[in-house]
């Protein structure tokens, strides 16, 4: 089993014949844009209403030790990291 995005090499004609000659193969193509497979865009969404939210950056270099900062703070966080996965319905619910 395969699953790919939309790289261009992934959509390629020769490539779609590679796949359709090699019948053990499964290929799940992922649509353009699916933020709700993608666990990385939760943490984003805790880091915007959290470290990020109604704050004003003074230089990129504010920016980029504010994000660090909230992504130290989410590593202690093994609950919230659980459920911005749980969110993409890629991992069953905890019971």
């Amino acid at each position: 089993m395969l699953v790919w995005g939309h790289l261009n090499t992934h959509l390629a004609a020769g490539m779609r014949r590679y796949i359709a000659a090699r019948e053990w193969l499964t290929v799940f193509q992922l649509p353009p844009y699916a933020p709700d497979l993608n666990p990385v865009e939760g943490i984003w969404s805790v880091l915007r209403r959290s470290t990020l939210a109604n704050r004003a950056f003074a230089t990129p270099d504010d920016l980029t030790t504010t994000v660090r900062q909230g992504l130290r703070r989410l590593q202690y966080r093994p609950d919230v990291l659980d459920g911005c996965l749980t969110g993409t319905g890629l991992r069953p619910a905890p019971p």
